[in-house]
């Protein structure tokens, strides 16, 4: 199987560092300083269990250099990004290949294939102009989610949080158990990182989601991580109301999830006190991946006529904040006042 890695940040470089250290046949898409650092001196990985002593060095390309066919396409893009680069990694595919979407949030393919009065509809949030349903083949779609806490240090470096629950769950977007997914599970597996064929990947985005939809755009905007928003108890009592608008979304499409805000947020206690990606880009000066992860709860809640007044305003708060970011160009980053 000859797998691409197009975008090759903390986890795209994660999954294309292991996969080049375990002998696959494996290219990563890089640009910008991350190309620079890959080409020039490798990859390092720092963690306890995936990490490597040695810098990996592998077959790493610019967007542009990169040449087809790939039987799989791992897209390592965050969602804000993929239209941008879909003709181009639509372009990269073999004829049989698969696309494999594992982007936090919900995903503009969310309603197709799906047996629900709502087939067809689409989130404006993720897809405004309709742009990735139209250029991305649907069948050659993969739906994933992972689970890998990974910090992109410094070009070229990325330190891993090696957990129990580390894991990449796949699943067919009409949930199908399919050969192709067996094929994709052996190739990944072989580079030791687990994989979970799944018959419902939309249940799986969710259970994410409810954290990710709450606590990622809490962080942009208090400069916290996960766990310091569920130890602040005013931020706590916030996050959980959040959670249950969440929570009401996702019934409303027919996902019951299997926890409550009580035990999420004693979950988020247990976690390694890493910044989440969206704190990772407020402080890097990147755009915010906020219409994937908050901004498609709001949507869906439009849709089934659930209300969602919390996650509106901290999506208003982060929204501005990415605003700032984009528009002005700067980063916001914790300045040390004094000494430690």
């Amino acid at each position: 199987m000859r797998i691409l890695v197009y975008g090759s940040g903390a986890i795209g470089g994660f999954l294309g560092g292991i996969l080049t250290r375990a002998g696959a046949d494996v290219t990563l898409v890089a640009r910008g300083a991350q190309y620079d650092a890959l080409s020039r001196k490798g990859l390092t990985l720092e963690g306890p269990k995936s990490g490597s002593p040695d810098p990996i060095r592998g077959r790493v390309f610019r967007p542009d250099e990169v040449k087809p066919p790939y039987d799989l396409i791992f897209v390592g893009l965050k969602s804000q990004h993929l239209a941008a680069a879909a003709a181009q990694m639509v372009g990269l595919l073999a004829r049989d290949g698969s696309i494999l979407l594992s982007q936090n949030g919900l995903p503009y393919w969310y309603f197709e294939k799906l047996d629900s009065p709502l087939r067809g509809s689409r989130l404006s949030s993720v897809d405004p102009d309709g742009t990735l349903a139209k250029t991305i083949p649907i069948d050659a779609v993969v739906g994933g989610v992972i689970f890998k806490p990974a910090d992109l240090v410094e070009p070229g470096r990325i330190r891993l949080a090696d957990q129990a629950s580390d894991r990449l769950v796949i699943g067919e977007l009409d949930n199908r158990k399919t050969a192709r997914l067996e094929a994709i599970k052996s190739a990944i597996e072989a580079a030791g990182l687990a994989v979970q064929v799944t018959d419902d990947i939309r249940a799986v985005k969710w259970r994410k989601q409810l954290s990710n939809a709450v606590l990622n755009p809490l962080a942009a905007v208090t400069q916290a991580t996960h766990r310091q928003i569920g130890e602040y108890d005013a931020t706590q009592r916030y996050a959980k109301l959040m959670m249950a608008e969440v929570i009401a979304v996702a019934a409303s499409v027919g996902v019951k999830l299997d926890t409550t805000p009580d035990q999420l947020i004693d979950d988020v206690l247990k976690r390694v006190a890493i910044p989440s990606s969206t704190l990772q880009d407020v402080r890097g000066g990147r755009s915010l991946e906020l219409d994937a992860l908050t901004n498609a709860v709001i949507d869906i809640g439009r849709l089934t006529k659930v209300p969602t007044p919390n996650l509106e305003i901290v999506a208003a708060c982060a929204g501005l904040l990415n605003q700032r970011i984009v528009d002005d160009g700067v980063a916001f980053a914790p300045a040390a006042v004094r000494k430690a």
